[in-house]
């Protein structure tokens, strides 16, 4: 046998191109590592000394150009999201009993209109057979709430209404001021019950105060304002005639208001054990109040299940 060959590289000369290709691709797969809390000028410094890269085995480029392209690797290695973060944006599945309620629906509804391709959500229903289909869809163990969902064309509408069917669920009342015994409410509030909130203890689901307490319940707008529960004068809860605003949210007055950020309103209008007739009235009465020129599209729906779309010209 012969003597191995040695093939001698002289510094002076310059790269070929596949050099120069073997070069670049080998210098990607370094960049692709993570290299800690090193940094950008690290990492360069880095390659350069693991992959000796020089001006003339970049094929005459300069350094800096090195060094930024190096640095553009880095940059796109740190900002790679995480698979966790794509994971969150994931819709949560609907339940078991949810989907068996849609199909248990659909299946009837195709069999009378003999149409295989039919589906209620793609259709909008006149107000009597929506409510009927709102309570087949309704799922709960308890008596569920007939739920409305106004989108309107507008944000900042708010507003009282009167339904004429209460809807069932009675409200506890607490009332300070003077008349307060005789208004009717369920609370009697004094300052022991003003201590007790403070405590975080709160088993009412309306104040109405005179105006003389409000100094008082100020104390404890740190318990009452996150919940909904501070008296205030634009939905008359502060008042000087309790009896007449007690009596009024017991017959069925209730408050509307778009969210905050979102043109739509959601709103109880009553108890899935009443009649339809009676639910009926209260949803016309509340499309009425708003007006429909306000009102882009209505669903109604109950406290668990599927939603029904309502046919606006039909109210």
């Amino acid at each position: 046998m012969g003597r191995p060959r040695v093939k001698v590289m002289d510094d002076s000369q310059t790269a070929s191109p596949s050099a120069k290709a073997t070069g670049d691709k080998e210098a990607k797969k370094i960049a692709s590592r993570s290299f800690g809390k090193k940094g950008k000028d690290t990492l360069v410094e880095s390659l350069k000394e693991e992959l000796g890269i020089s001006e003339q085995e970049s094929g005459g480029r300069p350094e800096g150009a090195v060094s930024e392209q190096a640095s553009g690797v880095a940059d796109r290695s740190e900002t790679k999201p995480s698979t966790k973060s794509q994971k969150q944006g994931k819709a949560k599945p609907k339940s078991k009993k949810y989907q068996e309620s849609i199909k248990s629906l659909e299946d009837k509804l195709k069999s009378e209109d003999a149409d295989e391709n039919y589906s209620y959500k793609q259709t909008s229903y006149k107000l009597p057979d929506a409510i009927d289909m709102v309570k087949k869809l309704s799922y709960s163990k308890f008596t569920g709430t007939l739920e409305a969902h106004i989108n309107t064309f507008a944000t900042g509408l708010r507003g009282f209404l009167q339904l004429p069917f209460a809807s069932g669920h009675k409200i506890r009342i607490l009332a300070f001021g003077e008349g307060a015994k005789d208004s009717g409410a369920d609370i009697l509030g004094d300052d022991r019950t003003l201590d007790e909130i403070s405590k975080g203890k709160i088993d009412f689901d309306l104040v109405v105060t005179t105006p003389d307490w409000m100094p008082k319940l100020a104390k404890v707008a740190k318990n009452l304002g996150p919940r909904g529960l501070m008296p205030n004068p634009k939905n008359g809860t502060i008042t000087n005639d309790l009896k007449k605003t007690v009596q009024s949210y017991m017959e069925g007055k209730t408050e509307y208001k778009t969210e905050s950020k979102a043109p739509i309103i959601h709103l109880g209008v009553g108890k899935l054990d009443q009649p339809n007739e009676e639910l009926e009235a209260n949803v016309k009465t509340l499309v009425q109040t708003l007006g429909k020129t306000r009102i882009k599209k209505i669903t109604l729906s109950p406290t668990m299940g599927a939603s029904v779309k309502i046919d606006l010209v039909s109210i």
